[in-house]
């Protein structure tokens, strides 16, 4: 009985404790090392108790949250750039740098799966024709996004071929992958900024205000809804596969510190830390303390696992980074954000 109330506590006070506690596998994506194939969804996994409560539980946190959140006044606790000494000139400047970052943060991947002859991610391999239309595909929406040209074009063609790898790859792997839809939103809404051949060249074709300030809370959906079915596909609806995770790489370390958790409890925990974030991430709640939170368990793997995570990691390390300066989406942020995206080219800045 003291067993089970430890572990029944240890599953409650989820949140940030547990996502700095548990740091080391929260992030590892086992579909990246394991068969994906041979570990379909379980549906009775619902039946079991326990699953519930790593459902609930994060929910019950996300609500509460929610609710400080707003009294608070939609106030961090760790302290932003204005609290820090920022200006509102450097931060509109930094704001004109952020698409570049987001544009190299999400091309390096896309330009290793397409070399790789896979789709977004390791597991979504490809064969035949498909290997080489994708192959294609990513590499020329990299190099669109890293130069800035065509870049809206670039961002519907990669929305694009989401849509595509829902009927070539499967749903659940192109759920997993929502976080494209994000980015190819944010770069429909937002343009690659005034450090792009698009806004020296072809400035008709650079979004309207009403589509930039629009960008970010996008690219936070995708992102979150990404964190959310994960959290649900290699986790809490899918525990065998994460336990035979754990059987290979050994992780579970809660027992040697008088905890009693099994491996499939210390997996339903472990979805319930990646829901959490990626609720907070959807709704913006917290967004700033959660990304701090975030970035933790998010580099304690990269030892252990190595290039191909870092490889796979890299559209959310850039989208965390935009995310703790960003805050949150008042008038004054958003019109901050305006400022630094519609900004002159840098040849019109060197020209005057």
């Amino acid at each position: 009985m003291r067993a089970d109330r430890k572990v029944l506590c240890a599953m409650l006070l989820g949140g940030p404790g547990i996502v700095f506690a548990l740091g080391h596998p929260a992030e590892a994506h086992e579909k990246w090392f394991l068969d994906a194939e041979a570990y379909p969804l379980r549906a009775e996994a619902l039946a079991d108790p326990w699953t519930w409560l790593a459902i609930g539980g994060p929910i019950a946190l996300w609500a509460v949250g929610l609710l400080l959140w707003r009294w608070r006044g939609q106030r961090s606790v760790i302290p932003g750039p204005h609290d820090l000494g920022g200006t509102p000139g450097t931060r509109d400047a930094l704001y004109a740098f952020m698409p570049l970052v987001l544009a190299v943060h999400l091309g390096v991947p896309l330009m290793v799966n397409g070399l790789d002859h896979t789709l977004f991610s390791p597991n979504n391999g490809l064969g035949g024709m498909w290997a080489h239309l994708f192959t294609l595909g990513q590499i020329g929406v990299m190099l669109g996004l890293l130069y800035g040209s065509g870049t809206r074009l670039c961002a519907l063609l990669l929305a694009l071929m989401w849509g595509a790898g829902l009927f070539v790859i499967g749903v659940e792997p192109m759920l997993e992958a929502i976080h494209i839809l994000g980015f190819s939103a944010f770069f429909v809404c937002a343009g690659r900024g005034p450090l792009a051949v698009d806004r020296a060249l072809f400035p008709k074709w650079e979004p309207s205000p009403a589509l930039v300030v629009r960008a970010v809370p996008m690219l936070r959906v995708g992102i979150g809804l990404s964190l959310i079915v994960v959290a649900f596909t290699e986790k809490l609806l899918n525990v065998p596969m994460a336990v035979d995770f754990l059987a290979e790489y050994p992780l579970n370390f809660l027992p040697a510190l008088g905890i009693p958790l099994t491996d499939a409890q210390f997996v339903l925990m472990i979805g319930a830390v990646e829901l959490l974030v990626g609720l907070c991430i959807l709704s913006g709640t917290f967004l700033r303390d959660i990304i701090v939170i975030a970035w933790f368990p998010f580099n304690l793997t990269l030892g252990i696992f190595g290039a191909e995570e870092l490889v796979g990691h890299l559209p959310f390390y850039g989208a965390m980074a935009l995310f703790f300066v960003w805050g949150k989406s008042d008038p004054q942020n958003l019109a901050a954000w305006e400022r630094g995206i519609l900004r002159p080219s840098l040849g019109a800045l060197l020209q005057r």
